[in-house]
């Protein structure tokens, strides 16, 4: 009895057309008929044996040991070809092991990995939790330092009923909280001479300390001290005295004011607009704040390029400082030369000359030739000048 092996590329079934299990199962089978094949052989082997030791020398002796021979050599072979049967047993064995181990470690990996992404997400909220606690903590202090320092500082307010009494104007006042470029602050002689004027203007009282403070916030660059330190100003006056306020439109130009130095023109426009109907209601149309609120939001228009916007609020914020303050007032030569500014980026020369003219008479008539802001005056109707090819007019 022989065993054939079908070749691998043969039509019978070849080990590159089995799975893995199949393979396993017809080994196991080949093994056990190879078990059957040796048992079949050891009892020929036997009796083969038995033969010869019951023959004499004769002529069949040759053909039996023949046998014999052929037969040992068949057992030979099937012993080998047990043994490597059940090494591929083994070895299949060995790789489903193997095989399973890594798919408990593919699985366990998985698993790591999915954890690792989901702690990373926990550390990342975790982080972002505590930045906002700590800023929240951080301004929750700057704040209680601010409150304890205007309490400190109330104490020396004046009471209440004194707050209505007539004062020379701060020179860093509403009226000088939006200045152009071209405009300077008033000094300590122009404030004198402001507050002996009827209808002069000035920050209330009880607003003195915060106006102050945000001045100074916002001259360091610290907006996100200045801007909560207005907001919550401003919801403390709109709770105890209502949105329709005077004071509650001085806390809107001093919190457009921190948002004219963060160049953010359109909030600080909406807020002066919101200040501008409220003060127009409650002081009246031809108040000095209604006056300084129009000034504010033509320099503000002039920032943005906004020129024709910005003529028509400057030309009446001049019409209300005339009435109130005087035809020869500082602060009405200030608002010409603001005129006059706005009137050149449109290339109203004629009105440029004119308002520049004007200003120039009022600053010689209170200062004298020698007065800065005649030299300044001349220096702004000597480039108007220029603009236009004047260059005789101009070197005079």
């Amino acid at each position: 009895m022989s065993v054939q092996v079908a070749a691998p590329g043969s039509a019978g079934l070849g080990p590159e057309r089995l799975s893995p299990e199949e393979l396993v199962r017809q080994t196991r089978q080949v093994v056990q008929g190879l078990e059957a094949l040796r048992a079949e052989h050891h009892g020929l082997a036997g009796h083969l044996a038995e033969a010869l030791a019951g023959q004499g020398p004769a002529a069949g002796l040759e053909m039996l040991e023949e046998k014999q021979q052929v037969v040992s050599h068949s057992l030979e072979a099937i012993e080998l070809g047990l043994g490597e049967a059940q090494v591929l047993l083994a070895l299949s064995a060995h790789v489903g092991a193997l095989e399973a181990e890594k798919q408990r470690l593919r699985s366990q990996a998985r698993r790591l990995a999915q954890e690792n992404v989901w702690l990373r997400e926990e550390l990342e909220e975790t982080q972002r939790r505590l930045r906002a606690s700590e800023e929240s903590v951080a301004q929750l202090e700057e704040e209680k330092r601010h409150l304890e320092f205007l309490g400190q500082l109330r104490q020396y307010d004046p009471p209440a009923e004194s707050q209505q009494s007539e004062s020379p104007p701060r020179r860093d006042s509403l009226a000088s909280l939006f200045p152009s470029e071209e405009e300077e602050r008033k000094g300590p002689e122009a404030a004198g001479a402001a507050a002996a004027q009827q209808g002069g203007y000035e920050i209330p009282a009880r607003l003195r300390t915060l106006h102050n403070l945000v001045i100074q916030y916002a001259g360091q660059g610290r907006y996100e001290v200045a801007v909560p330190l207005c907001r919550q100003a401003l919801e403390d006056l709109e709770r105890s005295s209502g949105h329709c306020h005077p004071d509650v439109a001085t806390m809107l130009n001093i919190l457009a004011l921190v948002y004219r130095d963060q160049n953010k023109y359109k909030e600080a426009t909406d807020l002066l607009h919101d200040a501008l109907q409220i003060r127009e209601q409650t002081l009246g149309p031809e108040h000095p704040a209604v006056a300084a609120t129009l000034n504010n939001l033509a320099v503000l228009y002039g920032k943005r390029g906004r020129y024709r916007e910005a003529e028509p609020l400057c030309q009446r914020a001049l019409e209300i400082r005339e009435k109130v303050l005087g035809a020869d007032h500082p602060d009405v030569a200030k608002q010409l030369n603001n005129l006059a500014l706005l009137c050149q980026n449109q290339g109203k020369f004629e009105d440029v000359e004119r308002h520049y003219a004007r200003a120039l008479s009022i600053y010689e008539a209170l200062g004298g030739p020698h007065d800065p802001n005649v030299a300044k005056t001349k220096n702004n109707l000597a480039s108007a000048y220029l603009k236009q090819n004047k260059y005789q007019q101009a070197e005079e």
